[in-house]
């Protein structure tokens, strides 16, 4: 690379010397040429009069301009300009052909050898200058383009290497599928590329009531994660004070007093929250701009519950309000956020909630899990089988 210079503090790319390398085996064309350089503070000059070391001196010195004679002894000129054109270190920089033939075919063989630019030596100073300035600054932009792309792609490596281990670290923090008992459960967590902020969990609050709980935090990237897992771990030790964990709209209000957005980067979630009583069937519950959760009886009934409230983080002192349901057991409830039915189909429209509920009612009972098959489904629907956002969705079976 050429010459490093002090960078500006007003640029983050670096800035770079203009640095010349003459090849040209007469020595007092080297001293004319030095000359008209003379002056110009901010060019370096260099000189290789043998032809023959003319790749490893461009090599050690890194031009950012070669300007080269055509007629040499020991190699022909237009093959050391080959030659050039054919080192991977050397094929970008700008190759000015110096010549004494004003000739239409000798430019032409030069310009299909790989030159940039054609002189008939000796020039006019001004001219030489002007375009080892023109090309320079050319090389001097395709380098530092080069180098931002280069630190663009380490950062979205280190980004993608965060947020990987980000979302390894929600996953171990999901509840392990119960798989025996009165109450089972199944989910599929599978986060996007950029990781929202969902997160899910159940657990038993005392031996009768049972909660039930997801969630899905605004935006993208570590910060949404951090969120949530605030949010899972204070549902799940039951940390937060005052606040009966059975009732829905007291725990979606103390949840919206302690997250308020202005604490957390701006960042507010919705969320859907049940209780179920495994004495009564009673399913109490409360959302917060979260999307229903479905209820599928054994024969096909399919009830939507959610509750109008405000996401959550955004108002600080609002009261939510929950709402009770009896289930007519066996059933099986769907719990999940937008990720899984806000999926754009190749013509652009959304699959829809719609389209949701009908697929789970068509599957709930089959004999395969329905929600890896929702997985396959809404992912075939895609063009390239990535989905936008997280895919969360909880399946719980009441026997």
């Amino acid at each position: 690379m050429p010459d490093l210079k002090t960078p500006d503090n007003n640029s983050s790319l670096k800035e770079y010397q203009i640095t010349v390398l003459l090849i040209d085996d007469q020595s007092i064309v080297a001293a004319a040429v030095e000359r008209m350089l003379a002056g110009e503070h901010d060019i370096t000059f260099h000189y290789c009069q043998d032809p023959t070391k003319a790749i490893q001196t461009a090599i050690d010195i890194s031009p950012t301009v070669i300007l080269q004679d055509l007629v040499m002894p020991d190699i022909d000129g237009l093959t050391l300009a080959k030659f050039i054109r054919g080192h991977s270190a050397l094929r970008d920089i700008p190759l000015i052909v110096l010549s004494s033939k004003e000739e239409a075919v000798t430019k032409a063989d030069a310009f299909a050898a790989g030159a940039n630019d054609y002189l008939v030596k000796l020039p006019d100073k001004i001219e030489l200058i002007a375009r080892i300035r023109y090309h320079s600054k050319a090389y001097i932009n395709l380098i530092q383009r080069n180098e931002a792309y280069d630190a663009l792609y380490k950062s979205r490596q280190a980004l993608a290497a965060e947020l990987s281990r980000a979302a390894d670290h929600v996953t171990s923090l999901l509840p392990a599928p119960l798989k025996e008992g009165r109450i089972t459960t199944e989910w599929r967590f599978v986060p996007s590329a950029q990781l929202g902020g969902d997160s899910f969990g159940y657990h038993w609050i005392d031996t009768d009531h049972f909660a039930i709980y997801l969630l899905d935090v605004c935006d993208h990237g570590v910060g949404s994660a951090l969120l949530s897992v605030s949010v899972l771990n204070a549902l799940r030790s039951q940390t937060l004070p005052d606040t009966d964990f059975r009732k829905p709209g007291e725990v979606l209000s103390r949840l919206n007093d302690h997250f308020r957005m202005e604490t957390q980067n701006n960042l507010y979630f919705t969320m859907w929250y049940g209780v179920f009583n495994d004495k009564t069937n009673d399913l109490a519950f409360a959302s917060g701009g979260h999307p229903p959760c479905f209820v599928i009886g054994d024969s096909g009934e399919t009830d939507s519950l959610a509750t109008k409230n405000l996401l959550i983080g955004g108002l600080p002192g609002i009261t939510f309000t929950s709402d009770v349901r009896k289930l007519e057991t066996p059933c099986s409830l769907f719990v999940f956020s937008d990720g899984v039915y806000e999926v754009r189909q190749p013509d652009g429209s959304l699959w829809g909630l719609n389209r949701l509920s009908g697929f789970l009612r068509e599957h709930h009972n089959a004999k395969d899990s329905a929600i890896d098959a929702l997985y396959d489904h809404v992912t075939g629907l895609t063009d390239d089988g990535v989905l936008e956002d997280d895919f969360s969705i909880l399946k719980v079976r009441i026997g």
